[in-house]
């Protein structure tokens, strides 16, 4: 049976082959920027059997129940975040989507490490001097100094599969560990952490004896030298706990003077208005961000104020994006794979219960499912 297969973009070719080698009619979206909701939903409607979006796609109730009444079979997000996606309209009808958790873990947490690093110690702008030719001399504290990353302590907010290998990465960098997560606390890992820590210690890798411990939020944000968020984006209402603007001005206050901020979650995660202020007034002495509230980065943003270079260091939420982590065709290893996996899992009925199916979000639709 031939399958219709609309991408919104170029996931990776390499991945997107094994759709068109099973004979399956696959169009991609060939520009860089994302097509209009009116062309998704032209082709919804149209009859096509898997739609392949991203975070960039708006799919909404109105594009699920075009899918509902057409032909729509699955929806494959080449992310691991689905903010874009509404849950309960694509349970209402029925419609599987999926995401791609795991394959970019590693790649995601290793991104946190390095721009904690980058804004601590001032990288960039020690760049900058030597390409604009401002470097003028050397010196032992002028024109500015950063901070060091060994020896810190730092606080991971949400312990999943990012938050825990960032624990993993920090260890090495002999750094004590602090976690809050509001929703799972996995003591087992924390232990194992500590056994490795001790053992560290014994053999000599690190002269002191290193600590990693579940405490409240507020200790967390109070002790820590460096604060990293790996937390999901919950909205009020959404949760028990929300975290939008989980970093506000309350909360940034509660930091050191001294401590700094890393967000590779979500952009709403953190008041960017109260992170500028926060900056200027030097309540923390600096933030490193791959994501933001409105993306890309309006004009507007109080985040542009050039006050903050020095202190603020900013991505185009690019943390997942290795090579392998973006577009190796294998399942285990790259988004892309996942998602077209994701895809021939559900058109070749390899589930005949969907929300079986390994990497489908909205399980809970399909829970009456035989």
């Amino acid at each position: 049976m031939t399958y219709r297969i609309f991408a919104t973009t170029d996931i990776g070719q390499e991945a997107l082959q094994r759709l068109r080698d099973k004979g399956w009619a696959l169009e991609v979206y060939d520009k860089v920027e994302p097509p209009p909701k009116a062309l998704i939903l032209e082709k919804v409607r149209g009859g096509i059997d898997a739609l392949i979006t991203t975070l960039r796609d708006p799919i909404d109730d109105e594009v699920l129940a075009a899918g509902k009444a057409g032909n729509l079979k699955v929806v494959a997000q080449d992310a691991v975040g689905f903010d874009n996606i509404d849950r309960a309209a694509a349970n209402r009808h029925r419609i599987p989507f999926s995401h791609t958790a795991d394959v970019l873990t590693d790649a995601t947490a290793e991104f946190a490490f390095l721009i904690m690093g980058a804004v601590a110690r001032m990288t960039w702008p020690s760049e900058q001097m030597v390409r604009e030719q401002t470097w003028s001399t050397w010196h032992p504290y002028h024109p500015w100094l950063g901070d060091e990353i060994t020896g810190k302590t730092v606080a991971v907010i949400g312990t999943g599969r990012i938050g825990k290998s960032f624990i993993k990465k920090a260890v090495g960098f002999d750094m004590d560990v602090l976690c809050y997560d509001p929703v799972y606390q996995d003591r087992k890992y924390v232990e194992g952490v500590q056994r490795v820590m001790d053992a560290r210690e014994r053999e000599g890798f690190t002269r002191r004896k290193q600590k990693i411990a579940y405490v409240s939020f507020e200790q967390a944000l109070r002790e820590a030298d460096f604060v990293s968020l790996h937390v999901p984006l919950t909205r009020p209402g959404e949760a028990e706990e929300p975290t939008f603007h989980l970093m506000d001005e309350r909360r940034l206050k509660m930091m050191k003077r001294t401590a700094y901020l890393v967000n590779t979650s979500r952009g709403p995660i953190v008041d960017e208005g109260a992170l500028a202020r926060a900056l200027l007034e030097g309540t923390i002495a600096g933030a490193a961000l791959d994501v933001f509230e409105k993306e890309p980065l309006p004009a507007t943003s109080p985040l542009r104020d050039e006050r903050l270079k020095l202190k603020l260091r900013m991505f185009h939420h690019f943390a997942s994006a290795g090579r392998a982590t973006r577009l190796s065709p294998d399942p285990d290893v790259g988004m892309a794979g996942r998602t077209v996996q994701a895809v021939i899992d559900v058109l070749e009925n390899r589930y005949p219960d969907p929300g079986k199916g390994p990497y489908v979000v909205n399980k809970e639709a399909f829970a009456d499912a035989p």
